[in-house]
């Protein structure tokens, strides 16, 4: 059994292109022997995103605090805040953006080979 504080994770800015302003925590993975999964945290901050994108795994967010969109491959952008969750399937393409005044952290879990 492990429990970590958020506040005790280093957090590291968000290096792919096209993200701007977003940093990412792993609070658990594989370095603490998850077996299956791994929750990354990321934060971006007012008028920043992540990179737009896909991958070959899904993931499932949980917002946090904050509110901004999920941008789907046509560019539609549908508005998510705190409480809300999202699943983005494998090979999707997509990018969160936050439009709101203050920062926008969420929770990722995703298989932990790629975390």
């Amino acid at each position: 059994m492990k429990i970590v504080s958020l506040d005790q994770v280093e957090k590291n800015v968000v290096n792919m292109e096209g993200a701007t302003g977003a940093w990412k925590q792993i609070p658990l993975g594989s370095k603490d022997n998850a077996p299956v999964y791994a929750y990354r945290v990321f934060t971006v901050e007012p008028g920043g995103n992540t990179p737009f994108h896909s991958h070959p795994y899904e993931h499932m967010n949980y917002v946090i605090d904050g509110r901004g969109v999920l941008v789907n491959k046509n560019g539609e952008e549908t508005p998510i805040q705190t409480g809300d969750f999202a699943l983005v399937d494998p090979n999707e393409k997509h990018q969160y953006r936050n439009t709101g005044d203050k920062p926008f952290i969420m929770i990722c879990g995703v298989p932990k080979e790629f975390e």
